[in-house]
């Protein structure tokens, strides 16, 4: 058989190459591809992810993060050591603690109404205090006038007796202080002596004691009362004035809008008498 009667199928396969057969996988390389097509989708994703790919930018920032985190945690720590120690105690110790807490509160309460009350009643009663206050101010004033212990001024008289020949006697001295006493006399002065309720007076030669304290004439009084009702008390028939004219005495008497008693007295504590409120 002739070329030209060759079929084109056979022509043509003459022309290509010869198939080369394919090598054989090595064995080494089968057993790496083999697990590598046995894995399940989550396991390449994690071998993807582990171990991971970190650069020095992602470290530092992590590095930031965590130490912010740590801040945070402390403060937080910090601030809840009381709830952390009340949520790890057990029932009988938190009823404890709630029972001592009503009772401090109560405490307070108590203690705060009380300190409302005692102002309260201080406000109530300032009024009445300062005015008691006053009223034993001024009583004690009243009282020291009397006791001749602080000094007194006011309306009244002067007298003045002027005894040339020494006829005057205490008796004499006497009556006319007792006179201006009745005659509502409320302060006396004579000769520098300050008469008070136990003012005694003595004969002393030609001179007259008050007291104990020689005075000599003249014999000066000043009286604080009401003039009008002092002077004519004095001169009254029959009264000191006339009394003392008969010896001999000239007696002199000026009204003023102003008589200072300034002679003092030390405030003698009784022998006997206390008062009955004791």
């Amino acid at each position: 058989m002739s070329n030209e009667d060759e079929q084109p199928e056979n022509r043509l396969r003459k022309e290509l190459p010869a198939e080369v057969p394919a090598p054989a996988p090595d064995a080494e390389q089968s057993a790496q591809e083999r697990p590598e097509a046995a894995l399940t989708g989550r396991q390449r994703l994690v071998k993807g992810l582990w171990p991971p790919r970190v650069t020095r930018a992602q470290l530092i920032v992590a590095l930031l993060l965590f130490g912010l985190g740590f801040g945070l945690a402390v403060q937080v720590a910090s601030n809840s050591d009381s709830d952390s120690a009340l949520r790890g105690a057990r029932q009988e110790d938190l009823v404890r603690i709630l029972d001592e807490l009503d009772d401090r509160t109560q405490r307070l309460e108590d203690e705060k109404q009380g300190l409302e009350k005692q102002r309260s009643e201080l406000q109530s009663s300032s009024d009445q205090a300062a005015e008691a206050r006053k009223q034993t101010a001024e009583k004690e004033k009243q009282l020291g006038i009397l006791a001749g212990t602080v000094a007194a001024q006011g309306p009244g008289i002067t007298i003045t007796i002027d005894d040339a020949k020494g006829t005057v006697q205490a008796d004499m001295l006497l009556d006319a202080i007792q006179e201006l006493r009745a005659a509502g006399a409320e302060a006396i002065e004579v000769n520098g002596v300050r008469v008070v309720a136990n003012t005694y007076l003595t004969d002393s030669g030609k001179s007259v004691s008050v007291d104990g304290n020689k005075i000599n004439a003249p014999y000066r009084f000043k009286v604080i009362g009401k003039p009008q009702d002092l002077e004519p008390a004095l001169n009254i028939p029959g009264g000191v004035v006339q009394t003392l004219e008969k010896e001999q005495a000239v007696v002199t008497v000026e009204r003023s809008t102003k008589i200072v008693v300034d002679a003092l007295r030390a405030a003698k504590r009784p022998d006997y008498a206390r008062s009955s409120s004791q």
